[in-house]
């Protein structure tokens, strides 16, 4: 099927472009805040506030909904961005002596 307003070149055939009509967004992440008997609630907040961009009364929803069910989401990114975060910040309690775990789980 030729197309009238496009020329074809010489010596191809004609194509067919089918044009996408949405724009595939990429799958995201939770990142998992895990509880444990040693990490201080005060750095949870901090954390939370410092790498996840909450607000402190965020924070300490947050924080207390790990203390008492065990996890809690931290924030939601795509693949990449939610596994570097928590590499980062697992980092960052371990040189501070915490045993934080953080982990990532598909939406």
């Amino acid at each position: 099927m030729s197309n009238p307003d496009v020329p074809a070149r010489e010596g191809q055939p004609d194509l067919a472009v089918q044009e996408r009509t949405r724009t595939a967004h990429p799958r995201m992440y939770r990142v998992m805040l895990h509880n444990d008997d040693y990490t201080t609630m005060e750095y949870v907040v901090d954390v939370l506030m410092r790498h996840f961009g909450r607000s402190e009364p965020e924070a300490l929803r947050i924080m207390l909904q790990v203390h008492h069910k065990g996890a809690g989401v931290a924030g939601v990114f795509t693949r990449d961005e939610a596994e570097t975060r928590a590499a980062e910040v697992m980092d960052e309690a371990r040189g501070r002596g915490f045993p934080l775990r953080l982990t990532t789980e598909p939406e």
